[in-house]
């Protein structure tokens, strides 16, 4: 994969993505960010992609991990440029956001029922010692037995 990271910590390829994979609070009903994504954004399947998902506290952070289980999410087309800068700023990503940043956004490619689809994916940058896991691999899941 040809990438190259840029000065904003976001990793770009050549022709970058107009696809978004979500698996956390991008997802809930009621959260301004899910609005806005639903609003800007349409919806095209769900996917998975190999890591693990841990509870940070009020969100989820995904380490990617080739030999785990899977995160699940939707994954959903972008219609302009402007949403993922407006995204970048709720998932703490850029030169301006606190260093190291919270996520990185990567291009991934993510598990589809008809196939590997190529998107952008916010990846946790922090450390994960002694957070929970969530071990469905399924934030909405998760969040109904939580406590």
């Amino acid at each position: 994969m040809n990438l190259r990271v840029t000065s904003d910590t976001s990793v770009v390829k050549k022709t970058p993505p107009h696809l978004l994979f979500v698996y956390g609070t991008l997802l809930q009903p009621g959260n301004e960010f899910a609005d806005y994504l639903n609003q800007h954004c349409k919806f095209i399947t769900r996917g998975k992609l190999k890591g693990i998902l841990y509870d940070i506290g009020e969100y989820p952070g995904l380490i990617l991990n080739d030999t785990t289980g899977y995160v699940f999410g939707n994954i959903y087309q972008i219609d302009k440029e402007d949403v993922l800068k407006e995204l970048d700023i709720y998932e703490g990503v850029g030169p301006d956001e606190e260093q190291p940043n919270l996520y990185l956004r990567l291009s991934l490619p993510i598990e589809t029922d008809s196939g590997s689809m190529q998107a952008w994916v916010y990846v946790y940058n922090r450390p994960i010692d002694r957070l929970p896991v969530i071990a469905s691999g399924n934030y909405a899941e998760y969040l109904k037995f939580k406590a």
